[in-house]
């Protein structure tokens, strides 16, 4: 078990009221199973929030996240994407920071709606459209979802990522999505597909090899953050909304 989570199991079991003689058997027996019980007041496992967002760094070959108050912190680097805080809950320490940071392109990030966002932040920062998490842990639906003859599979691991390519028998991507494996979660990443191969479920095909690969690993808890219309897909999938997450920048 890796320093992050321990801190994230540190601050999961203040705010559970765990006794820490149980804590320290998390810590003497590292593949103890915390199944992610614990939710704040929202419904929302903070420990969920930080397997997701260290999939998520690990999917794009980043610094891994670190803890920042009530919520957590990655060094993302990018050119419109500097740094990134994820906060499980509306809280404080998401407000007050808010309120600290004046610099373009560091993201804030929180699990909650865009319309209670904007009641607490001030103009500055401009509120990006309304994100989804999603869980899915039955088998997914795909009905007739058949690949193509115009088209093929191609497969990559690193570790604990796994990358699904659909590309034309000529070589050209069509279509691509990341797996990553965090403790007993699968994470569904970076699920994209061209614009002049869309329409033609190419994206159901990447889920359902996707799926193949975490079954495969004995993983059946499913996560994914997805946008206004991933969601009609996922959905039609069986994938069902566990929490609205709402991002706010100040652009350059």
């Amino acid at each position: 078990m890796d320093e992050f989570f321990c801190e994230v199991l540190k601050n999961t079991v203040a705010r559970a009221g765990i006794s820490y003689s149980f804590f320290s058997l998390i810590l003497l027996f590292p593949n103890f199973n915390l199944d992610m019980s614990y939710k704040n007041e929202f419904g929302i496992s903070p420990e969920l929030i930080a397997r997701w967002l260290k999939a998520w760094s690990v999917s794009r070959k980043l610094p891994l996240p670190v803890i920042y108050k009530s919520g957590y912190k990655v060094d993302v680097g990018y050119e419109k994407q500097k740094t990134r805080y994820v906060f499980p809950e509306l809280t404080e320490d998401f407000i007050r920071l808010s309120q600290t940071i004046s610099e373009p392109w560091v993201f804030l990030k929180v699990c909650a709606s865009k319309s209670k966002v904007n009641s607490v932040v001030s103009s500055n920062w401009q509120i990006q459209p309304q994100g989804y998490m999603m869980s899915c842990n039955e088998s997914m639906k795909f009905g007739n979802a058949v690949l193509g003859n115009q088209y093929k599979l191609e497969f990559e691991n690193f570790k604990s990522i796994f990358i699904v390519r659909i590309v034309t028998q000529s070589g050209e991507l069509a279509s691509t999505g990341h797996l990553v494996i965090v403790e007993n979660l699968a994470v569904y990443d970076r699920i994209s597909t061209e614009p002049n191969h869309q329409r033609k479920g190419l994206a159901s095909c990447i889920m359902k090899e996707l799926e193949k690969i975490a079954v495969s690993k004995g993983i059946f808890n499913n996560f994914l953050v997805a946008t206004e219309e991933g969601k009609l897909l996922y959905e039609s999938l069986g994938w069902k909304l566990y929490c609205l997450y709402t991002s706010i920048v100040i652009p350059g």
